[in-house]
């Protein structure tokens, strides 16, 4: 592959096309099903899902076939099948389905308005995901455009990650001829550690979702009456917390929650917080100035991408500020979300906080944990050794540094399903959620620059897969 004519032709696409269509996409409030229960009814899904069809069909790639494909009550996946100069099959995934928009946007920023601005382009589900059909079908091209075999890809966009992926399983059992035994899987929706060199994610963390409801009234009353006498329902549910939290230093309390950290994960941590330092930590959008965590970078890492955490991230019960009088509260519910290790198993973390929340309850009060979710994690199998020369190859060509290794802290849940089904595979787990790049939160964007040498990052493996 010539580098150059590569990357000429990559940038190109992603100014003259790529751009454009992502900020169109970008306008579309596509929130995926759990955040939108009436997807269907208001139909931005299907606006969605049938730009990234158009698009994909008038790309010239030899013998590809571009399909919408639908099950009754399931958000639809797009499915691009181009056959190669092989039979060997190399997956590539993204999904089109997008976050709510949170509040906190800068007042020149909206998450359902395109804006570029020193290089990004901001709004929601730009580099969470809409990138990836575009940065994989152009991966393809730019092999095509200069006659280099490749092997048979198969692209599937899915509308349904962002709410775990329930829907994903239908379809890959419905097109489980279709799709063969990948022997590769290119994923383009995670993270970077920064934007000077290809990252490569070793493991994502699984996902807990449940909701604590602590219940000592059938109704508010006034609290200066019944204080003193009946319990606080939000002071017990903070104390059931400190049950699986230790509330000083975020914790987890609970074993079946930890696992045993396998030590090339040890190793690769060790070497990623050599490289990004101080950015570990800076690159959050920080309350306080100068912030100095006093765990080492090392830990920080493996904090975020191997150890169990708490977040609660929504509660019920509570009056706006606003409207807030002087009544005690007949319950308080919280919604709990936790992070697990790659390979705790999500099934049994659900069990234990549920017996641990549940178990000896406070008196005066009802309690109760509902388990909404759970999502397993992913460790990556052992890297090939074609597949770590290839990525090294493809960042020092494109970005002119070697590739590095990390852990993600998020959860990818079509990670663990493949690798469940296709142990054999090697993966490419990347993408562009870099530092302050903040998907699913406030001012979300996608890094143009890092995207174009992504894209041609990919187009080198894809090469050296074929010729390995």
């Amino acid at each position: 592959m010539d580098n150059n004519k590569t990357a000429q032709f990559v940038n190109a696409m992603w100014d003259d096309s790529i751009v454009p269509e992502i900020s169109e996409y970008i306008k579309v409030p596509n929130k995926s099903p759990h955040f939108d229960p009436d997807w269907e009814k208001h139909g931005h899904m299907e606006t969605a899902v049938q730009m990234l069809e158009k698009w994909c069909k008038t790309q010239p790639i030899e013998g590809m076939q571009v399909e919408i494909v639908r099950i009754e009550g399931r958000t639809p996946i797009l499915f691009i099948d181009i056959p190669g100069q092989s039979d060997n099959v190399v997956l590539l995934y993204g999904h089109y389905d997008k976050q709510p928009e949170f509040s906190g946007w800068d007042e020149d920023l909206d998450p359902w308005t395109p804006v570029i601005k020193d290089g990004k382009l901001y709004g929601r589900g730009g580099a969470d995901d809409g990138y990836a059909t575009f940065g994989s079908l152009t991966a393809i091209r730019a092999l095509q455009e200069q006659g280099i075999p490749h092997a048979h890809c198969v692209v599937i966009v899915e509308g349904c990650e962002e709410s775990g992926s329930f829907d994903l399983p239908y379809y890959i059992d419905l097109l489980e001829d279709r799709i063969g035994s990948p022997d590769l899987v290119v994923c383009l929706d995670a993270e970077c550690g920064n934007y000077d060199q290809l990252w490569c994610t070793t493991s994502l963390r699984g996902n807990l979702t449940g909701t604590l409801r602590v219940d000592v009234l059938t109704e508010g009353v006034h609290s200066g009456s019944a204080s003193g006498v009946v319990p606080s329902s939000f002071r017990t549910a903070r104390q059931l917390l400190s049950r699986i939290e230790d509330e000083s230093n975020g914790q987890i309390l609970v074993d079946a929650l930890h696992v045993e950290i396998p030590q090339q994960r040890l190793e690769q941590a060790q070497l990623a917080a050599e490289t990004l330092k101080e950015s570990v930590y800076e690159k959050f959008p920080w309350a306080v100035e100068n912030p100095a965590p006093g765990e080492s970078h090392k830990d920080l890492l493996l904090n975020n991408t191997w150890q169990p955490t708490l977040a609660v991230t929504g509660a019920d019960g509570m009056p706006a500020l606003v409207d807030a009088g002087n009544v005690l509260l007949p319950y308080t519910t919280l919604k709990l979300s936790f992070r697990l290790p790659p390979t705790c198993d999500a099934d049994d973390a659900a069990t234990a906080v549920k017996k641990a929340l549940e178990a000896n309850t406070p008196p005066l009060a009802r309690v109760s944990f509902e388990v909404e979710s759970t999502m397993a994690g992913w460790n990556a199998p052992a890297v090939a050794e074609w597949l770590e020369a290839s990525m090294h190859k493809a960042s020092n060509a494109f970005f002119g540094k070697p590739s590095m290794y990390m852990g993600t802290g998020g959860t990818i849940p079509f990670m663990g399903m493949l690798g469940e089904r296709f142990p054999q595979a090697q993966f490419l787990i990347t993408g562009l959620l870099g530092p302050k790049s903040n998907a699913h939160g406030p001012n979300e964007f996608l890094h143009i620059e890092t995207g174009k040498r992504l894209t041609s990052c990919v187009a080198q493996v894809l090469e050296d897969h074929f010729n390995r």
